[in-house]
Formats: structure tokens, C-alpha cells, sequence
């Protein structure tokens, strides 16, 4: 029997563990239901290396992915959920789900989540990361507009924790970016890998600043210059062994190092820019979202040779208003922008607001190269006050792609 180390720092004094704690080696160290009844039995446990079963431990890690979803729906501050301890309950349906990666973004964004806010004490985080990694070109590669959608969408929703769709979206930009520039198949799944680990090193801590109301402290400051190579050293932890992934992570806040690899010098460019690009679009307290028209301007403006290729590629790829972002419409009507149309700015659009602010009733997919539907300007979500419904964006748009 393979046994999966279990994270015994985040196991609760007094409370009853869920699964079977096995050492290495296969003895039975302590039986489901049982306490860990003090720290200093902890320490024992962690230098038996305390293990579970890979059932058991994936149904866990589950486990902890719902309780950390629950916590930040119900407005828990991040510290606190990072101070959580692992639950002491596995429901039967963690079991199953455990099994295999279903469902949507969202879905994928919960599981990713966990994975990042447990950081090193992971469980089976290799299996599970190329699971991730391959659900979501999946995704992509099945619907490219709505896999946009979904996450420009989750993007402004602060409920959900900002780590994991950050990560995700850098992951879909890069790919679709790659795909421009006509990477090699190798470099392309390196860089999807090194942007959805790249902050595993500061995964909590970058909930804490998209929440916080001031300027980060001299503290977070430093996490941030310090957190590539903080991933970088946690991956190796888990057993990564691909130098083109751990070199990417390392320098993406300095792509032009000479001290990277020569052949990862696109790849750290492309995953810089998609870092800075999505995350200028993302609101904090502390300042609004840029629309993704400045974004863009801000990737190409004064770029140059290779910097300004990426730059040209990642705008061609996500368009100018990318599916689910905001526009202001000639007419006045505020719309969604929901599928990348013949160029990059002009998308498809639905008109959800009348140039009154009046909700819509009846949502209709229009192209924006119509005289009605010229885009004026890109607005920020922090300005629409509208419940946006997918099943209406996808009935909307599916009316279009059957002509």
C-alpha cells in the first residue's frame, strides 16, 4: 500500500481525526476517531511521518476545499482561514468527488484554491495540479469564450477569493497567448504550469491585499520580492522536477534575468505580462479595476522587440473587451461583452441596461460593428449594479452561433 503524507501541522489538538493514520512504513499509528491529544504527540506523529490512505487523503483534501469555500462565502477574514485547522469530518460525497476533476470553472477554482492556500503541507498535489492543469485546457479548448467569461466574471467577485481565478486566468491568457506566438508544445505547458503555481508561495497573503483597505505594509512588501522563490522551493518540496516550470516561477517578476534559463526568456516575458495584465483589472479597496483597454495600452505602450510582440499577441488573443468584461454602447446602453468577435474590439455584446440604467428584460446577442452597437468605452464592474445570469448570457449567445 502507497500511503500520502498527511499536513500534521494542520491536524487540531482534542479533535477526532476522520481517516485512519498510518506511518510510512504501514503501521497504524492512531484510529479513525481518535484525538491527536497533545503537541507533543503531534511531534511524534510528524517524525513517524504520519500518513493516510490516497482515498482518505484526497476525500480530506476535498473536505478542506469546502470548508475554506463556506468560510469565504460567509465573509471570514483570509488570516483566520489560513489559521484553520483540517476538519474533523469527511462527508461520503468527498469520496466520490475525490475520484476525479467535474464540473466548471468554479469548480476548478475551489479545488485549485485549496491546493494553493495549503502550500506546502498539500495533499498529493502532483496528481492533483496536472489534473487541474488538464480540466482547464480542456475548458478552454471546448469553449474559449466562455471559459473567458466565466473567469473575467469570478475576477470581480471578491467572495470567491481572488488567488485561484487569478491564477486561472493568467494560466488561460498564457496558453491563448502561446498559441499566437506559436510556442512549442513542451514550452507552452511549462508556462499554463508556472502560472497557476507561481503565487503558491504568497496564495493567502494575496486574498489578504486584494481585501485590504490600505497600501501594503513594508512587510508584505518584502513577501511579495521574496514569493518566487518561496514557490519555487515548495514546488520542489512536492517532488517538481521540471526546470523549465521552476524557472519560469523564479523569474517572472524579473523575465529579462540573466540568470534564467535561455530557454525560457518568451515564457517568462508572456507570464510577466499576463500577471500584470490581469492583475490590473482586478479592484482592491484600495484602488478601481482598470478597464481592458487600459490594461492592454499598458503592456504595449513604450514596449519594444519581444516585448512588444507579447503585448501584441495577448490583446489579439483576449480581445480589447474580453468576454466577460463591460462596455458602454454609442446609444448608452451599458453591455456585457461576451463573445471575441473579428477583431479585437469588436466583440459580441448583450445590452443588459438602457442608457437610463434600467435593467433589460429581454437579453439579445448583438455584433458591436453595427451602427447601434458601436462600443463608446469599456467600463469597470465596480459601476454595473446588475446580477448577471450565465444561463441567460449562454442562451443569449448560443442564439448567435446556430445562424
Amino acid at each position: 500500500m502507497k500511503y500520502v503524507p498527511i499536513p500534521v501541522a494542520m491536524l487540531a489538538v482534542g479533535k477526532p481525526l476522520p481517516v485512519d493514520v498510518w506511518s510510512a512504513s504501514g503501521q497504524l499509528l492512531l484510529r479513525k476517531g481518535q484525538p491527536v491529544v497533545s503537541e507533543e504527540h503531534r511531534e511524534k506523529l510528524h517524525a513517524h511521518n504520519a500518513s493516510s490512505t490516497p482515498a482518505d487523503a484526497l476525500a480530506w483534501q476535498r473536505s478542506y476545499e469546502r470548508m475554506v469555500h463556506d468560510m469565504l462565502t460567509q465573509g471570514v477574514d483570509v488570516q483566520q482561514i489560513s489559521r484553520a485547522p483540517m476538519p474533523s469530518e469527511i462527508r461520503e460525497t468527498d469520496y466520490v468527488v475525490g475520484q476525479q476533476l467535474n464540473g466548471g470553472w468554479l469548480d476548478l477554482q475551489e479545488v485549485l484554491r485549496g491546493i494553493l492556500y495549503q502550500g506546502g503541507l498539500a495533499i498529493s498535489p502532483l496528481e492533483r495540479l496536472a489534473g487541474i492543469q488538464k480540466k482547464a485546457l480542456d475548458l478552454l479548448k471546448a469553449d474559449t469564450d466562455d471559459s473567458l467569461f466565466c473567469l473575467f466574471q469570478a475576477l470581480a467577485d471578491t467572495a470567491q477569493g481572488y488567488c485561484a481565478t487569478h491564477a486561472l486566468l493568467c494560466a488561460v491568457v498564457c496558453d491563448m497567448t502561446a498559441h499566437k506566438l506559436a510556442m512549442p508544445q513542451p514550452q507552452r505547458d511549462a508556462l499554463v504550469s508556472a502560472a497557476l503555481l507561481m503565487n503558491i508561495g504568497m496564495a493567502r497573503d494575496q486574498d489578504s491585499l486584494a481585501r485590504q483597505h490600505s497600501a501594503p505594509t513594508a512587510w508584505q512588501r518584502t513577501l511579495i520580492q521574496e514569493h518566487p522563490q518561496k514557490s519555487v522551493d515548495i514546488l520542489r518540496g512536492f517532488g517538481y522536477d521540471n526546470p523549465e516550470v521552476l524557472d519560469i516561477v523564479r523569474w517572472h517578476h524579473e523575465p529579462d534575468s540573466p540568470q534564467g534559463l535561455e530557454s525560457t526568456v518568451l515564457a517568462r516575458r508572456v507570464l510577466a505580462m499576463a500577471d500584470s495584465f490581469i492583475a490590473k483589472m482586478a479592484g482592491r479597496k484600495t484602488r478601481r479595476s482598470l478597464s481592458p483597454v487600459k490594461a492592454v495600452k499598458s503592456m504595449v505602450m513604450g514596449a519594444e522587440g519581444i516585448g512588444l510582440g507579447v503585448g501584441s499577441a495577448m490583446a489579439q488573443a483576449a480581445g480589447f473587451y474580453p468576454p466577460g468584461t463591460y462596455v458602454m454602447l454609442a446609444n448608452g446602453e451599458t453591455a456585457l461583452s461576451v463573445q471575441r468577435g473579428g477583431r479585437a474590439n469588436t466583440p459580441w455584446v448583450i445590452p443588459i441596461l438602457d442608457k437610463n440604467g434600467v435593467a433589460l428584460g429581454k437579453w439579445v446577442c448583438r455584433e458591436s460593428t453595427t451602427p447601434a452597437c458601436t462600443i463608446a468605452s469599456a467600463i469597470t464592474p465596480e459601476t454595473v449594479r446588475v446580477t448577471v445570469s450565465l444561463d441567460k448570457v449562454r442562451r443569449a449567445r448560443d442564439s448567435i452561433r446556430k445562424l
